[in-house]
């Protein structure tokens, strides 16, 4: 499952989560906050650099998301 999780840059990390019905909620600095369309309570925020995301980052903003690492490669 992990194993086939890609390394991905925060703007791709973000057109899958605007697939997955999330909108983007606000920026603060460098972290753009996420809410879903049907959900408000969910609140996922990306760190926004120009590198790959960390592993655990990414497990984390899937885990914020309500997702499984499958569900959200389906975005991908």
């Amino acid at each position: 499952m992990n194993e086939r999780l890609p390394s991905l840059k925060p703007k791709k990390v973000m057109q899958a989560l605007k697939r997955a019905g999330f909108y983007q909620d606000h920026v603060r600095g460098s972290h753009y906050y996420f809410k879903h369309h049907d959900d408000d309570s969910l609140l996922v925020v990306v760190p926004y650099h120009n590198k790959d995301l960390k592993r655990g980052t990414l497990l984390g903003i899937i885990a914020q998301a309500d997702m499984t690492v499958d569900e959200f490669i389906g975005y991908l």
